[in-house]
């Protein structure tokens, strides 16, 4: 699992390092992934934490690679929704242009794009994929690359449902080994290539609803309860979404779409549901959830009550 406790005590360098660990994430990436960070750590402690300018490799720095990223899209710009248990993967693809002489196609070439939150100095959490991408070439200097990004709940806390920037990093290993204390940085290409992208972590949702009784006689109330409730990263568990404007609607038996918003209801302060309404008509109602920037948009399976 990745460092959270002590993120906020470290900055720049160290805490990408911090969190470059892997935990639930496949074992096969773990290697790799300690390389990326011990490179990115020697880079950035060069540039003082800001944009990775490079040297000419002659003082014992990583180089600076020739090669930028483009195209970048995360989850074809869809938010990523996450719950409480399951792992969720989603495609990452972007395009790379390089110069001749770079080879990407080095079995020690990494070429990641990952989502950071926080600042580019001193991010808060990381999210990769489990695997290193592929890519394909288009020309001698140009490729487009596919890869997942691998979310696990279990790595999550509340705070993280927020906008996570993209960030690109190619490094060109060149036979360096980056855990050995004798190696020669200046042999190593680097370069990193900030704000290619953003995305919205979200905690998934889920809405209910229960109209009754049922059946009922015309003219008489109907009670509609439900719970609109959200996942809990901190708990792992679901928990009840206070204090949120939900739409009770109504459909008819004959008809196959909602068309009438009855009244708008808040949830309470443990996310329950409640309101009246009058029976008329044979029908179904649901809560529909409008979303907010931190939890998607849910309705409810409607309800069926007979009208007598």
């Amino acid at each position: 699992m990745r460092i959270r406790a002590t993120v906020a005590a470290v900055s720049g360098a160290l805490a990408l390092s911090a969190l470059a660990v892997p935990g639930a994430h496949a074992a096969g990436s773990a290697d790799h992934r300690a390389d990326i960070a011990k490179v990115r750590e020697v880079a950035r402690a060069a540039s003082g934490k800001a944009a990775y300018t490079g040297s000419t490799g002659s003082d014992d720095e990583p180089y600076k690679l020739d090669l930028s990223f483009s195209n970048v899209k995360v989850n074809s710009g869809k938010p990523i929704v996450v719950g409480t248990t399951h792992r969720v993967s989603v495609p990452v693809t972007y395009s790379v242009k390089h110069g001749a002489s770079v080879d990407i196609t080095a079995d020690d070439f990494l070429m990641p794009v990952e989502l950071y939150r926080g600042s580019y100095d001193e991010p808060v959490n990381f999210l990769f994929g489990d695997d290193f991408p592929s890519c394909t070439a288009t020309s001698s200097t140009t490729a487009t690359c596919k890869g997942t990004i691998d979310v696990y709940p279990q790595e999550l806390m509340n705070e993280d449902a927020a906008t996570w920037k993209a960030i690109g990093y190619a490094i060109a290993l060149n036979g360096v080994d980056p855990e050995d204390d004798n190696a020669d940085w200046s042999k190593v290409g680097y370069v990193d290539q900030d704000a290619l992208a953003t995305t919205k972590l979200q905690r998934y949702s889920r809405l209910t609803v229960n109209a009754s009784p049922e059946p009922v006689k015309k003219g008489r109330t109907i009670t509609v309860t439900g719970l609109l409730s959200r996942a809990n990263w901190d708990t792992g568990k679901y928990a009840g979404y206070t204090v949120q404007p939900v739409r009770l609607q109504f459909r008819k038996k004959s008809s196959s779409t909602y068309t009438s918003t009855l009244k708008t209801v808040k949830s309470d302060s443990k996310g329950n549901l409640k309101t009246t309404t009058t029976a008329t008509v044979d029908g179904y109602f649901r809560y529909n959830f409008a979303g907010t920037s931190t939890t998607p948009a849910v309705k409810a399976t409607g309800d069926y009550v007979d009208v007598q």
